[in-house]
Formats: C-alpha cells, sequence, structure tokens
C-alpha cells in the first residue's frame, strides 16, 4: 500500500515537469526518482540545446558526471539469475585468474569465461523483422566504401589496431550450431562480392529469469584482464606461457609464435590481422620486461608469483593507456582529456593522488583505487550494446602503407612509403606469414604513419565484403561472409533496439526526419530509399555512421554515451582497480611500473626507443606520426572553454 502511495505522490510531483520534455520520455521520467527527474530535466534542457560539448570544460564535466549517473541508475540490466549467498575472501585470490572467476567478491562467477552478457537497454524484439530491409541492401547502398575517407592526423592505425586489441580482450558471442544463410536480392546483387553467404547463428540460451527469458554467453572474460595475451581460460593460458620466470612465449623476431598450423599462439588469434599481432607481441614483451624487473627486486618469488603480478600490471598499463591516451585522441575535446584523466586520478589530479594517494571518493580521487568495487547492484557484465557500439571496421584502410624505415627520417620524422600492401593479404594466417616478412618495427611504424578511415556512411571496406572467417582456435573457416551485411544482421538477431528506439532508452532526443540526422543530401535520400521514409527503422549501426559528429569526435555521440557508462564501469567494477589497486597486491615496484607509465608511446620507447626518437613527431603514438606535438596551453585545465 506504501509502495502505491509513493508512487502515485512521485507520479504528481513530476507531472509539472512534463511541459519541459519531450513526450517521449514521460514515462521514463514518471518512474524516476524527484531526484533523478530533475537531474534528467537540466541534462534534456541542455541536450535541446544542442550545446553540451561547447560548454566551459568544468560544466561540460558536470553535465557528463550527471548524465552518467542517471545511465548507471537506469542502463545496466542484469541478464540472468544473480547468485545468492555465494561469497568468497578476496585475500585467497589476489590475483586475476584464468577464466575471470573470483573478482567480484560476492558472486564469484561475474565477468568470467562464459557469462550472459548484459543490457544497457531491455531486448526489443525483431525475429520478425531480420530482413527488413534485406541486410545485404543496407550494406550495399549504405555502407559498402565508394572511396576511402580517412580522420586525417587524428587517428591513426595504431589506434585502429588497438581496439580491436581490446575486443579481442573483451567480448565474442557463442555461436549456435545451426546456420543462416543471406541471399542478395535482384536490386544489389551485381555490387554483392557475394551472391549469398552462410553464417552461424548466435546461441539464445535461457536465463531461468523471468523478465529476460533469454540471452547470449560471452566466451571472452569482459574483465580488463589483458585476456587478448593470456586467453580467457586455462588451457589457452597453458599454450601462451613458458613457464619459466614468469614469462609468455614470443619468438626471437619479436612477434608472436605460430603453432604447426601457422596459427598465432596468443590469447585470443580468431578473426585476427597484422597489427593486432603486432600489439599483443609488443605487450607480450612488456609483461616479460615486468617479470624481468619484478625477479630482481623479489628474487624469491618464482614463476608463478612473477607471472599472476605482471599480469596484473600489464592489465592496468593496457587499461591505463586505454583511459587516458586511446579515448582522448579518439574524442579529442578539452572536456574528455579532463574526464578520462578524472576517471583515472580525479579532478585533484596525477600529482596530488602520486603525494597523498586516493583522496575523497570518485569525484575527486578517480575511479582506480577506490576503497571497494562499486557495481551499482548489477552483477558485472559487458552488453550486447557496448558489442553493437564496438562496430568499427570502417577505421580499417583498404591498403597499409609500408614505409622504409632504414632511411633517413624526412620532414616531421616521415619515413618514405616503399610500398602498399592489400588489406586482404594481412588478415588471419596469410596475414601471419606477411608480418614475419614485414618485421616488427616496419609494421608498427608504417601503422604509426598511416591515418585511420573515419567512420562515416559508404566508408566499410569493400574487402570485407568476401571475408574468410575463422573459428574460435583460429581455423578458417569454408564459407566466406559479407561482413557488414552481417553485423546488420547480428544487431536484430540479438535483439538490439535499432536507432531511434536505442536513442530513446538511452534518454537521448530522437529523429523526427532524416534531416535531424545528417545534412548531407545524398545520405539522406539514400535512407529514403532503403528505409521507405520511415526512421523508426533506421539500423543501428547505420544511424552511428551517418549521424553528424561533435567537433573532435571520432565516433557518433549516440556511441558515445555507451562509452561514457561503461569505460566507467570496466574500472570501477573491479577491485584490481579500486580495493586491490595497491602495493600489496601488485607489490611495490609493480604499482610503480603502473603509476609512471602514461601512454603508448611510453610502452613502444621502453622497448624500441629508437623508434619513438627516430619516427614520432606526435605526442601521442595514435594521433598520426608526424603530426605536430601537442602545444602548450597556459590555461588550466578546468577553465578552459571550447571554442
Amino acid at each position: 500500500m506504501l509502495s502505491v502511495v509513493m508512487t502515485s505522490l512521485r507520479v504528481l510531483l513530476t507531472a509539472p515537469f512534463h511541459r519541459f520534455i519531450h513526450e517521449d520520455f514521460h514515462e521514463a521520467v514518471a518512474k524516476m526518482t524527484l531526484i533523478d527527474a530533475f537531474l534528467f530535466l537540466i541534462v534534456h534542457s541542455i541536450d535541446k540545446l544542442g550545446i553540451w560539448h561547447r560548454l566551459p570544460v568544468i560544466l561540460g564535466l558536470l553535465y557528463l558526471g550527471i548524465r552518467r549517473h542517471l545511465h548507471q541508475e537506469y542502463n545496466l540490466i542484469n541478464v540472468g539469475r544473480s547468485p545468492v549467498g555465494v561469497r568468497f575472501n578476496p585475500g585467497d585470490y589476489p590475483y586475476r585468474t584464468a577464466d575471470g572467476e573470483h573478482n567480484d567478491p560476492f558472486n564469484e562467477g561475474a565477468g568470467s569465461e562464459g557469462t550472459f552478457f548484459g543490457r544497457n537497454l531491455l531486448p526489443v524484439d525483431q525475429k520478425n523483422k531480420l530482413k527488413k530491409p534485406d541486410p545485404m541492401v543496407v550494406a550495399t547502398k549504405l555502407l559498402a566504401r565508394r572511396k576511402f575517407t580517412d580522420t586525417g592526423k587524428q587517428f591513426n592505425m595504431i589506434a585502429t589496431s588497438w581496439i580491436q586489441f581490446m575486443i579481442h580482450d573483451w567480448t565474442d558471442h557463442l555461436e549456435d550450431t545451426n546456420q543462416i544463410e543471406l541471399t542478395a536480392p535482384r536490386e544489389v546483387a551485381n555490387q554483392c562480392p557475394l551472391k549469398s553467404f552462410k553464417f552461424y547463428k548466435t546461441k539464445e540460451v535461457p536465463t531461468g529469469f523471468y523478465e529476460i527469458k533469454n540471452g547470449t554467453l560471452n566466451i571472452r572474460t569482459p574483465w580488463w584482464d589483458g585476456s587478448a595475451i593470456y586467453g580467457s581460460n586455462a588451457e589457452r593460458l597453458g599454450k601462451v606461457r613458458s613457464f619459466r620466470d614468469g614469462k609468455l612465449k614470443i619468438s626471437a623476431d619479436g612477434l608472436l609464435p605460430h603453432d604447426q598450423d601457422g596459427i598465432a599462439v596468443s590469447g585470443d588469434v580468431r578473426n585476427s590481422w597484422a597489427g593486432v599481432s603486432t600489439l599483443q607481441a609488443l605487450f607480450i614483451k612488456e609483461h616479460n620486461a615486468v617479470c624481468d624487473t619484478l625477479k630482481k627486486e623479489y628474487p624469491e618469488f618464482g614463476d608463478e608469483e612473477l607471472y599472476r603480478h605482471a599480469r596484473l600490471v600489464t592489465s592496468a598499463v593496457i587499461a591505463k593507456i586505454h583511459t587516458i591516451d586511446w579515448t582522448v585522441e579518439l574524442l579529442k575535446t578539452d572536456t574528455l582529456l579532463a574526464g578520462m584523466r578524472g576517471n583515472w586520478y580525479g579532478l585533484l589530479g596525477k600529482k596530488f593522488k602520486d603525494t597523498f594517494g586516493h583522496v575523497g571518493g570518485a569525484i575527486l580521487g578517480g575511479l582506480v583505487g577506490l576503497k571497494k568495487p562499486n557495481n551499482h547492484g548489477v552483477p558485472y557484465s559487458l552488453t550486447e550494446e557496448f558489442v553493437s557500439v564496438y562496430r568499427m571496421h570502417s577505421l580499417l584502410p583498404d591498403q597499409l602503407h609500408l614505409r622504409d624505415i632504414s632511411a633517413a627520417s624526412g620532414p616531421n620524422k616521415s619515413p618514405p612509403l616503399i610500398e602498399k600492401v592489400p588489406m586482404a593479404n594481412l588478415i588471419g594466417i596469410k596475414g601471419e606469414k606477411a608480418l614475419a616478412e614485414i618485421g616488427f618495427k616496419k609494421q608498427l611504424v608504417s601503422m604509426g604513419h598511416q591515418a585511420s578511415g573515419a567512420l562515416e556512411l559508404w566508408n566499410y571496406p569493400t574487402w570485407l565484403r568476401d571475408l574468410i572467417p575463422q573459428d574460435v582456435a583460429g581455423h578458417d573457416r569454408p564459407d566466406h561472409v559479407d561482413l557488414p551485411a552481417l553485423e546488420v544482421y547480428r544487431d536484430r538477431e540479438r535483439n538490439v533496439a535499432r536507432y531511434n528506439d536505442f536513442r530513446r532508452a538511452l534518454l537521448l532526443i530522437p529523429i523526427s526526419k532524416w534531416e535531424d540526422l545528417t545534412d548531407d543530401n545524398e545520405a539522406i535520400q539514400a535512407l529514403e530509399e532503403v528505409y521507405g521514409g520511415d526512421v523508426e527503422e533506421l539500423d543501428l549501426l547505420v544511424g552511428l555512421m551517418a549521424e553528424k559528429k561533435i567537433t573532435g569526435f571520432a565516433i557518433s555521440e549516440t556511441a558515445f554515451v555507451i562509452f561514457l557508462l561503461m569505460a566507467s564501469r570496466r574500472l570501477e567494477a573491479d577491485r584490481f582497480f579500486t580495493s586491490n589497486f595497491n602495493e600489496e597486491t601488485y607489490t611495490k615496484k609493480g604499482l610503480a611500473w603502473v603509476n609512471t607509465t602514461e601512454s603508448l608511446r611510453d610502452v613502444i620507447d621502453r622497448h624500441h626507443p629508437e623508434l619513438t626518437k627516430k619516427w614520432m613527431n606526435s605526442t601521442s603514438a595514435f594521433s598520426v606520426w608526424d603530426s605536430p606535438p601537442n602545444s602548450h596551453n597556459p590555461i588550466p585545465l578546468y577553465l578552459r572553454v571550447p571554442q
């Protein structure tokens, strides 16, 4: 009875807000607490003006902080049953386990291999619309590359490889044993490299829960645990370890070792390419260097202790680089520079934290080093929607521009171009052979000096429309796939909302006409043709590519909102970034290694100082290397106003 009264009272008190709120959000606001409804009103008012990214940095951070809070309250949805009373003593597991278990003290299985993908939005049943409009029509008329468009100097091919390196750490869906076939409709058949293609369904698994009855399983560990180099289970881990001084296997040429079938030996090698293999090799070197340092400092440590501590350190270095280096280049604005550094160091900043430690909670001290992890009452996982917004294959070019690193450096430390290698020659087993001929150093420098593709319509690589996929072990499959068409189908198959419903559920104002999405008249005409004038049918992937970008953002605002929520969650839900981010767990030397590593440039410089000295002009290793270094800005970061 009391709950009914409280609900009625809340509805009564929030009713006056309705005149200021888009009608699509009235129902959502009615379910909010009074304080959250007021906070939403602030965010929504700014959204209607479209100005949050132009606010002074400190006000922009306030906006993002409020928005993140709302999403933590209303956009973290558990899939499957939560175990009751399953607890363990974290002191018994002061290390990252092979399969991700025993991280959350209240839920030993959270974040482990084979657990459910969570949700940021409730599923939207699309079983009757899997082919409406046809995925191959969508791929052909709206996604397939016509002419390569790049990101200028902002983002390079190392940055592109990095996010693939992260995906190999975070997510992969368990497949069914049943295949599906898509056939190109007559209207586009002559433009499709494959007239039809077969692929495996995503496996649906009963959750045993009444609200979301079926879910899908993640066969990678969603924790930020370096599983791209360590694997997501004990079997894979056993293959990559040398079992000597804690180290991982690496070849004499500085690249990944290979098995008798030519398949790379690393944590995750499925559907990979030479760029990802290069980063895997770099961080195996990093792990092994940590082992050497720890062995020297702590001679009593055996193989297992060295491995466990080096994994903690290396995983944290990867997470830190992603947070305060890669993401800062992806979202190149002062507000996001402040926000991402705030996630790691807090508003008090690095100097204060290095001197006094973590002080003042998440806002002042940052998420890293919190006294206890925070999952906001929802067991940790990565989500279906997270997977969907990370569909970024348009970042890939058509060719890799190989550089001559034996030559003298040119203007801005640029090396001369010697060869353009088709990207199709650099993927899978064929790509591993090509990388062995190219070599680690030339591959890395070449990627550093080449811009990535832009996340826009008509920029999805056509060579990915006739792609050889691989099974979990990295073996080629017999059936080629049309990847952009498959990605459109996957979102529908997994009941991920289409673009407008996706925005509504994230409290973002939906579009009512194509002109709300893009200023490009040709794009508007093509969208009208494919979707028959119905903006509600717009596929998420297409919307993310078509959406007008915020200045400095390489991705859409819609995708960014998922980033805002989940980038923080990866840190604050993990005890190895919070309650166990300390000298006792990492060792004094190990924690110092993390705290003194600020960028990917630092890691490259540690292992190959000759490359950074001769070939890197840029401040960040994720910007095109011949771009000028960041200029000094005398205005304190929090006092800046976007220009």
